[in-house]
């Protein structure tokens, strides 16, 4: 990366969650602090140790009615109606016209665990069982719809798999090689099977009694993390694309580091070296030094080890500046999205960046002693932003840490 001589700019942002539809009311709810985790109505998760989600709204489909013909509709997925929604949104805000651009340097790069055909997933028959299991799908319907003919693909690295995904398409625009990437990616492990399987791993949070309260990273009483669902769009374009079109342009992407822990499927290297290492990476390859960075996007799952080594990380790499540095999880509030989480907390990131905003991290009513950074609890705050960090760390050990940078056309 430190060849590149294209600077890669976010052009267009897109969000589905549990807090809303699309980018403006997410973004609006989450600087109100508000919650979107619910007791799960999807399928009866009465016999369950969690029961409770952060679930998109039920007034998606009504919405998703607006951008999907009936006809491929039946052969999506609600996961896969999700990225789709979002991804055709985030182009249309953004004012792109690909009738003016060279459809063969655009690309859809994505970050997708699975399709999202479980158990809960309705309407799946034998006519459309193996195009709606088709995790891949979620970018070729993409590229179809808008004519791409450049690079189409998903990317699986479990928590981590949108991130990685966006930090392949700067490269692909850093490089020379494409002049516009749709990246991000969707995800939905609100079902039953997946969600026992968690409860077996002691992974989620049991705090049914009161949902909103549920997800509370760095907290001394955090008991797991809260599963989430929707999607992230981040499109990605070259500064010379972006200027031709005159683009209203959110942030830079200025840089990235991916990395793989190569110690255990579950836990995290002790005392955060894994996650140190990929944020010191990150800062080398996007020619940004710790004394830059005004706010930490925290991978922030609310599980006791997680919080404590990333915390322990930020230390690390931050030094004595660590404690006077923004730090938050909005997974407080939208819960753990999995595959979409890097896209979703990319692009609220660029939101930050661009507004001087940092979204809060609710119910740290008592933090944990061990973990004194500022963690920004209970309420939103106007900060200068110059540099930001996104951190995603994911089972496997697959981390990735993304730079995003305040964009101005003297750089």
């Amino acid at each position: 990366m430190s060849e590149k001589n294209h600077k890669v700019l976010v052009t267009g942002l897109g969000i589905i969650s549990a807090l809303g539809l699309d980018l403006a009311e997410n973004w609006a709810n989450l600087c109100a602090g508000k919650s979107g985790i619910r007791e799960i109505t999807l399928f009866d998760a009465s016999k369950l140790q969690t029961r409770i989600a952060a679930q998109v709204s039920g007034s998606f489909e009504e919405y998703a009615k607006e951008y999907c013909k009936k006809r491929i509709s039946h052969q999506m997925t609600r996961v896969t109606r999700f990225c789709y929604v979002c991804a055709l949104d985030a182009v249309a805000r953004s004012g792109i016209d690909f009738d003016a651009f060279d459809r063969s340097r655009c690309g859809v790069i994505l970050g997708a665990v699975t399709s999202g055909n479980s158990t809960a997933e309705q309407g799946t028959t034998a006519k459309n069982r193996i195009i709606k299991g088709m995790s891949n799908s979620m970018s070729a319907w993409i590229s179809m719809h808008f004519g791409l003919e450049g690079p189409n693909f998903v990317v699986n690295t479990a928590c981590a798999s949108s991130a990685y995904a966006m930090s392949l398409a700067h490269d692909l625009i850093a490089s020379g090689r494409a002049d516009l990437v749709i990246a991000g990616g969707a995800d939905s492990t609100i079902n039953y099977e997946e969600i026992e399987g968690f409860n077996e791993l002691y992974a989620l949070s049991t705090f049914n009694e009161d949902p909103v309260r549920a997800s509370r990273p760095f907290s001394a009483e955090r008991d797991g993390f809260v599963i989430g669902e929707g999607a992230g769009i981040v499109i990605l374009e070259s500064e010379k694309s972006a200027i031709r079109r005159k683009a209203d342009v959110y942030a830079e992407f200025a840089g990235y580091a991916l990395t793989s822990e190569a110690y255990n499927i579950m836990s995290p290297k002790k005392d955060g070296e894994g996650m140190a290492k990929t944020m010191r990476l990150a800062l080398g390859n996007s020619g940004t030094s710790p004394e830059d960075i005004d706010y930490i996007n925290a991978h922030g799952t609310s599980t006791t080890l997680n919080d404590k080594y990333e915390t322990m990380a930020i230390r690390e790499v931050f030094g004595s500046r660590a404690g006077s540095i923004p730090v938050s999880s909005v997974k407080s509030m939208i819960g753990h999205t999995i595959g979409a989480a890097g896209a979703i907390e990319a692009a609220i990131t660029s939101m930050s960046v661009r507004n001087d905003m940092v979204a809060p991290t609710m119910n740290l009513e008592r933090r944990d002693p061990e973990l004194d950074l500022d963690f920004v609890p209970e309420k939103a705050r106007r900060h200068v932003i110059r540099n930001a960090i996104s951190n995603s760390f994911a089972f496997g050990g697959h981390n990735a840490t993304i730079v995003l940078r305040k964009y101005t056309a003297q750089d």
